[in-house]
């Protein structure tokens, strides 16, 4: 079995994903930088399973949210798959909604990289629909294959309650009370990390989101391809 953690350049070798991917800062700014997002996502592990409030961070050290900003929320109970949900509005209904084939705690593994790169790959055929209205994704995660998903048709009862939870969350991590007792048992805790992206269009096949980071450290921490084959 492969290693958990891989180079975030491993196999990326799709012409329209190398097209959108962007120079990440270097490893001396990457080990002086002082937090993010992915850093309290890899933190989950520690807290106390009595954890249950929303850890949401404080002010950014300078305005970065635009109001064409993309949402995007990674969550997924600690024992079961992570999902991705993508707004437009952090108020509205997703656009997109899918369950990654990846364990909650295997992308935190990738975390330790400080560098996550998800790309998910329509072998459609089609150019009918825009990129982002494909059902069917191979998923990759720093250039490893984890396998395929379908996109949602319509939230399942635990995203919807996620969603209703974080309606007011610009961008923040941390544990969510979990509608039922039986799954918190079974799967461990529901966590959540929610972030503005920096939206970018390649193409009619081609889009790329860019995590914001909190901090203002130059080069995305978290990025996230979609891309239709040809």
């Amino acid at each position: 079995m492969p290693p958990v953690h891989s180079s975030p350049y491993f196999q990326m070798d799709n012409p329209a994903i190398l097209s959108l991917l962007r120079p990440t800062p270097g490893e001396k700014h990457r080990k002086s930088s002082s937090g993010g997002l992915l850093r309290m996502f890899k933190l989950f592990p520690m807290l106390t399973s009595g954890c249950k409030m929303v850890a949401l961070l404080g002010r950014p050290r300078k305005p970065m949210l635009k109001d064409s900003a993309t949402t995007g929320t990674i969550f997924g109970y600690r024992k079961g798959r992570v999902c991705l949900a993508i707004q437009d509005d952090p108020h509205c209904v997703p656009m997109f909604v899918i369950e990654l084939p990846m364990l909650t705690s295997a992308l935190q593994k990738e975390m330790a990289s400080d560098i996550v790169r998800i790309a998910l790959e329509s072998e459609t055929k089609t150019h009918k629909k825009k990129v982002l209205e494909e059902f069917v994704w191979a998923v990759y995660c720093n250039g490893r294959k984890m396998g395929y998903s379908i996109r949602r048709k319509q939230l399942s009862e635990d995203e919807l309650h996620v969603m209703q939870l974080l309606r007011g969350v610009s961008m923040g991590a941390g544990v969510l009370p979990s509608p039922n007792e039986k799954e918190t048992a079974a799967d461990g805790e529901l966590t959540y990390m929610r972030a503005r992206f920096e939206r970018v269009v390649g193409s009619k096949d081609s889009e790329a989101l860019y995590m914001i980071n909190p901090d203002g450290a130059p080069g995305p921490e978290l990025s996230i391809f979609f891309v239709r084959a040809h």
